[in-house]
């Protein structure tokens, strides 16, 4: 038995990945509940050659909108990601070639195929570039564009501000970036633009452009960003943080295995569609190993499906269950191919000083896959082997995951 249109749309509005809707959350129901058709669409700037997993999330939920009858569009931003989207650091970001933009965008639509079906016969989800239309700008074109913001309106940016209270610079490309994003929402004629909050600023200076141009009202839905609880860290393409896709189906499986126990429940509910009712069931705080491994095949499935999911389960478990390795063991993910025990302990006990971590080897208190290591200088090959089983005293346990590099 099918749901009812009001219940799917409930679904979707109440999973805790959108975080806030502009002009608001019952505006946009209303509309999402009539029979009018509307045009949703998502930008990214292909600045990295990979995603994570709080990119993923974005998509799922426009795979869910377009599921329900919309017609949506997946905007690559090549030439704004030449431009460079201020950074809330206190440098301009380091701008890309043209071509790297687009050598970017197509290793993004092979990650993201999994998510979003663009190959529905009905109604297939669609990939733009905006250079389409910015490259037939004329100068004239550009003035009028400029010409709908203010400089006061641009520069109450926290992210300028922050820049101004430092004296840092703020480059011109920079200061006019929201309105080369905005005018995105104008071209597509789009009713809704999905986003970060992050860019809620640039998501309104689209809808301010869109009213001035064409007399049109926009949807802002700006989505979380799966913040870690504890610390406020960032999944992040900038600075190569996050569980990245274009991996293989066993570094997948480990990042999400490394992830603090604190980041299970955001990854179930922004990137699975696990009911919420059987995410609570799981009681993670008191069952936390159990949780990562239901996580990680469940995010694994989608991406390579179920049977590499279950292959990827049984060779976890497998590696623990080696020589009674512990099941509390700290997962560490490395992506370099050899370390030495020393600079792997440090790795691990990173609280302690250069000279505890050499007593801990003089001790013989390390002991690798079930041997004992006295040897400092011994180096392990990570990218051919499988994951190392790492025990400190009779206590701390850690497997080293080994993590290729991003495809």
């Amino acid at each position: 038995m099918f749901a009812s249109k009001q219940a799917q749309v409930d679904e979707v509005l109440n999973r805790g990945v959108i975080k806030q809707v502009f002009p608001s959350m019952e505006e946009f129901r209303t509309r999402l509940l009539s029979d009018k058709k509307m045009k949703f669409y998502i930008g990214a700037d292909t600045t990295g050659d990979s995603l994570h997993l709080s990119h993923a999330k974005n998509f799922i939920l426009l795979e869910e909108f377009r599921k329900l009858g919309h017609e949506v569009f997946v905007l690559f931003g090549d030439l704004t990601a030449c431009i460079g989207d201020p950074s809330d650091k206190s440098s301009a970001r380091s701008r890309l070639t043209r071509e790297k933009a687009k050598q970017n965008a197509e290793s993004w639509v092979r990650q993201i195929s999994p998510l979003i079906n663009f190959e529905c016969e009905e109604n297939p989800a669609r990939v733009v570039y905006n250079s389409t239309w910015f490259d037939e700008f004329s100068v004239v074109e550009l003035l009028e564009l400029f010409s709908n913001a203010t400089v006061q309106q641009m520069i109450e940016r926290d992210m300028f501000q922050k820049r101004l209270s430092e004296n840092k610079p703020i480059f011109l490309h920079e200061f006019l970036y929201p309105m080369f994003q905005g005018y995105d929402s104008v071209a597509l004629d789009v009713d809704v633009e999905l986003c970060g909050t992050d860019q809620i600023f640039n998501a309104l200076s689209g809808r301010d452009l869109l009213k001035k141009y064409k007399n049109k009202e926009k949807f802002v839905v700006a989505v979380n960003l799966m913040e870690n609880p504890k610390t406020g860290t960032l999944m992040s393409k900038s600075n190569n943080t996050g569980v990245f896709l274009g991996t293989d189906s066993k570094t997948l499986f480990g990042q999400i295995m490394a992830q603090p126990d604190e980041m299970i429940e955001i990854i179930l509910i922004n990137d699975t569609r696990v009911p919420l009712d059987e995410i609570k069931a799981l009681d993670i705080p008191n069952n936390p190993m159990k949780a990562k491994l239901f996580t990680a095949q469940e995010v694994t499935r989608i991406f390579y499906g179920e049977t590499v999911a279950e292959q990827e389960y049984d060779n976890f478990v497998n590696t623990f269950s080696k020589k009674n390795f512990s099941d509390e063991a700290k997962i560490i993910e490395l992506n370099q191919d050899s370390i030495s025990l020393f600079d792997l302990l440090c790795v691990c006990l990173p609280n302690e000083s250069r000279s505890a971590v050499r007593r801990l080897i003089q001790q013989n208190a390390i002991a690798v896959n079930g041997n004992k290591c006295s040897n400092a200088e011994n180096v392990f090959n990570l990218s051919n082997e499988d994951d190392l089983q790492l025990k400190v005293g009779k206590k701390q346990f850690f497997l080293i995951h080994y993590a290729s590099p991003k495809l």
